[in-house]
């Protein structure tokens, strides 16, 4: 016996006693359809486990309803809490998310901008710092998430990785550290963090900067940290760009024979969940990922709504969440 065939559209038109084209209205949640003959549908479909193609459901209407966000790199666990945070803020328009990874297609010929408005997506939303070789249509709605490099077209919603430098010295120097080391990236949030970090320490304490790589990578922090300590042995607290790199100062550390925080504390940026764990306790900063990207979802609907307004940079405060990896000095 074979497999029985996938519903179609006509079965479901056909069981709900309508139009295929009504069926179609119903799947674009046209509000042009009764009550009664979208409960007919919704049932037919239910009933006939029907699943749409989304790429059909688009061509057939006059929306998508599906934003494309671009990602800098999946392995990013500040990523988890912004798409978090654009769903909720999406889900209720009934628009979908498809997520494209810039780190995944390096070395491939070929645009994740390309795959989005292959489906017709309705708005872009790019996670991260800008790459100017997207060659996103000035048509297209667009939103930064998290990144503080400007696009004139362009609304920007993230983190005050400024103020949140500042959180940072302000908590090591209440706990007596003056001797403080930084390790982070060439990246404008790591530069940002690192220029509110060194304006809050000011003449109270001394600052050392190591700076390896071009990515934020728990390896790229170890390895920093190896070349931070072995010039400025005397560093009693270290700031991570962000956690990751944060976690690899502290294998360095170990590495060392140095505890933490008895002998170093360490501090990281993002608030990730591995910062949370139990095992890690990492302090860090909450860098608010989920209302990064609830902001962005809800300036990208406006943006789509009217494609006319004026791009507008919207700061979201952070928050220090203390735990056991600082201490006081």
């Amino acid at each position: 016996m074979g497999a029985a065939k996938p519903a179609t559209i006509y079965d479901v038109a056909a069981r709900a006693g309508v139009s295929k084209s009504l069926v179609s209205l119903v799947l674009q949640r046209s509000p042009k359809v009764s009550e009664q003959r979208r409960a007919a549908v919704l049932q037919a479909i239910q009933e006939l486990d029907y699943r749409p193609s989304t790429a059909a459901v688009s061509l057939a209407g006059t929306r998508s309803r599906t934003i494309g966000v671009v990602l800098d790199d999946f392995r990013n666990q500040w990523f988890v809490d912004l798409l978090t945070g654009l769903r909720e803020a999406l889900q209720d328009q009934g628009h979908r998310l498809v997520v494209a990874d810039r780190f995944l297609n390096t070395g491939l010929d070929v645009s994740p901008v390309e795959g989005f408005l292959s489906m017709r997506v309705e708005g872009i939303v790019i996670a991260g710092e800008p790459d100017t070789d997207l060659a996103i249509p000035a048509r297209m709605p667009l939103v930064i998430a998290g990144g503080r490099v400007a696009i004139p077209r362009a609304d920007t919603v993230a983190n005050d990785d400024r103020a949140g430098g500042r959180v940072v010295a302000e908590h090591l120097l209440a706990l007596g550290h003056t001797r403080l080391g930084f390790v982070g990236a060439r990246s404008a949030a790591a530069a940002e963090r690192l220029a509110g970090f060194r304006a809050g320490v000011g003449e109270a304490g001394v600052v050392h900067v190591s700076t390896l790589a071009e990515d934020l990578t728990e390896d790229a922090g170890f390895r920093a940290a190896r070349t931070l300590f072995d010039e400025h042995p005397d560093v009693t607290a270290v700031f991570g760009a962000n956690d990751v790199m944060a976690l690899g100062v502290m294998s360095s550390l170990a590495e060392r024979g140095l505890r933490v925080p008895e002998d170093v504390s360490v501090i990281g940026y993002d608030d990730t969940p591995v910062a949370a764990t139990r095992y890690v306790g990492l302090t860090s900063i909450d860098d608010r990922s989920v209302e990064i990207g609830r902001g962005a979802g809800e300036r990208l609907l406006a943006r789509i709504a009217d494609p006319s307004l004026v791009a507008e940079e919207h700061l979201v405060e952070p928050r220090l969440v203390a735990r056991r990896t600082t201490a006081q000095r």
